[in-house]
């Protein structure tokens, strides 16, 4: 459908006048007023647009699928959710797997692992494998982003679980399209990375395993996961191929793997946002923008 030339010189007068985003959420408000709710049409808003963060975790819940399409349910499902969390919790203590002083991140992992039928013997605990890293690194940033404990279990569950059902076949693949873009994007800073031997030992999983989990600062990182909420894995290129592209200068005065991963897995946090806006241009060009209505 083409786009609405009125609205799109709506959304430019009030972005020039410093109001970003009025249009867009209006465009929101009122997609959230349908019932049943389109999900299609607010992941399509989601692609398009940075969520408004008043409604950010409500979106995040129906896309991921806490709640339900029919608004009617939303009060009776979250009564649900929260009488599940306890029970979990109550299941979890009598087996003494937690207790009062457990870190809430720790408790989720535990949760998780009972619901999905992964919980291993008392006898057998041991440090976290890589899987559980993952889920831990998502855990820590999403508790930083959700208030509420119980959505902030539920969002981390359906988050991890969408994402690895979802995405789980294409995550292999992520680096050989990020080789791909940064040779488009600087075939000089690509061909130095490829030259050093960098290009195999940047830190992949954190980046696309963790989605960027404890590498951005959440202000940042909620956009991002506003593109992998709503259907898209790829954004995790773009936004590995601006950070290497923001940090050009320094990566090519460093010779040495071991020196580049190190960095890149410390960058400094004062960009960040900036590189997520650049990142999510260069994504819309690359791979397009969601042309489906959202009014």
């Amino acid at each position: 459908m083409a786009e609405d030339p009125q609205r799109n010189f709506r959304s430019a007068y009030y972005e020039n006048l410093g109001f970003r985003g009025v249009e867009e959420k209006r465009s929101l408000e009122i997609l959230l007023k349908d019932n049943p709710l389109d999900v299609e049409k607010l992941s399509t808003f989601s692609q398009r647009f940075p969520l408004p963060s008043m409604y950010r975790i409500h979106v995040w819940k129906v896309l991921l699928g806490l709640l339900p399409p029919h608004t009617d349910s939303h009060a009776l499902v979250s009564r649900y959710r929260a009488e599940q969390f306890e029970d979990v919790i109550s299941a979890l203590t009598a087996m003494r797997f937690v207790n009062a002083t457990t870190p809430p991140t720790d408790l989720y992992l535990r949760m998780y692992q009972l619901e999905i039928q992964q919980l291993p013997r008392r006898s057998e605990l041991r440090s976290p494998v890589e899987g559980d890293k993952h889920f831990l690194a998502v855990a820590r940033a999403m508790e930083e982003i959700v208030d509420d404990p119980v959505d902030c279990y539920w969002l981390i569950k359906c988050f991890v679980n969408q994402f690895n059902h979802k995405f789980g076949d294409s995550i292999p693949h992520l680096p050989k399209s990020l080789e791909h873009f940064l040779s488009q994007e600087d075939s000089g800073l690509f061909a130095h990375l490829k030259a050093s031997g960098s290009l195999g030992s940047l830190p992949y999983c954190l980046w696309f395993r963790r989605c960027f989990a404890g590498c951005l600062p959440e202000s940042s990182l909620q956009r991002v996961w506003d593109k992998v909420i709503s259907g898209s894995c790829k954004i995790l290129v773009f936004v590995a191929v601006e950070i290497l592209l923001s940090y050009k200068i320094m990566l090519m005065g460093m010779n040495h793997p071991d020196g580049v991963f190190n960095f890149l897995s410390n960058i400094p946090q004062e960009n960040t946002d900036a590189i997520v806006t650049k990142a999510i241009d260069l994504w819309h060009k690359y791979c397009g923008t969601p042309m489906h209505s959202v009014q």
